[in-house]
């Protein structure tokens, strides 16, 4: 009998909490885009530097579908596509190389802070290339562009890490690294001479980039919580 009391009670605390959770918890969707400024730490054959800060404003669009437990602990999870890149002036020849990817990425990761005010973020996402376009320099002349899908170029997918802040007006400061070499170094292709080689064998580039995001996290709600929905009737 006793037991059975127990276990009654248990039930009891245990259904009370999740309603509790339940009424403050809320799904939403947001939108945002990104200004980011990019940098790469680069080892081409031992030689390091070179590296030129890149900006780049499109194109960026991001999606998030968030759930927050309460107002200071929540999770996301979306889909972006992102204009990523560096440059590289080497100082080797005096040329100067543009490199970027167009990437489709799934993000997941968590709040932590106040959801409706400034709160922090992290996790992890998975970048997939789509796009990929190499420009040449000469003296500031361009030599030589182009542009292709799908190249094995670049690895088949990037792996990320970020972490960021988001403030209560909707500005969002985000810090972003790619564990992923940018080149895929087993990539052969055949030269002029006919003669095949591995271009970016030796050549080892981590990006990493700060960008400016507005509204990441504030959006169109689809639930509400007990105090939203008092708040808004």
């Amino acid at each position: 009998m006793k037991k059975t009391i127990i276990l009654c009670l248990i039930l009891s605390i245990v259904f009370i909490m999740d309603a509790r959770a339940q009424k403050k918890s809320s799904t939403y969707f947001t939108t945002g885009g990104e200004l980011i400024f990019s940098f790469a730490s680069i080892d081409n054959n031992g030689n390091d530097g070179g590296n030129v800060m890149r900006f780049t404003a499109f194109l960026h669009l991001q999606g998030m579908l968030n759930h927050d437990f309460n107002n200071t602990l929540g999770i996301f999870t979306g889909l972006a596509l992102r204009n990523v890149g560096f440059i590289y002036n080497n100082p080797e020849t005096g040329l100067k190389k543009k490199y970027r990817t167009y990437n489709v990425g799934i993000p997941v990761g968590f709040k932590l802070g106040a959801m409706n005010k400034t709160h922090l973020y992290a996790g992890y996402e998975i970048e997939f290339p789509t796009n990929y376009k190499e420009k040449t320099f000469n003296n500031e002349r361009k030599d030589d562009k182009f542009n292709i899908w799908f190249t094995s170029r670049v690895p088949t997918l990037y792996n990320t890490v970020f972490v960021g802040v988001q403030f209560r007006y909707g500005i969002n400061l985000k810090f972003k690294y790619y564990l992923t070499n940018f080149f895929n170094q087993s990539y052969t292709e055949v030269n002029k001479d006919g003669i095949k080689e591995q271009k970016f064998k030796d050549i080892d580039v981590r990006i990493f980039y700060v960008s400016l995001n507005i509204n990441l996290f504030r959006g169109s709600h689809f639930s509400y919580s007990q105090k939203e929905l008092e708040r808004k009737y």
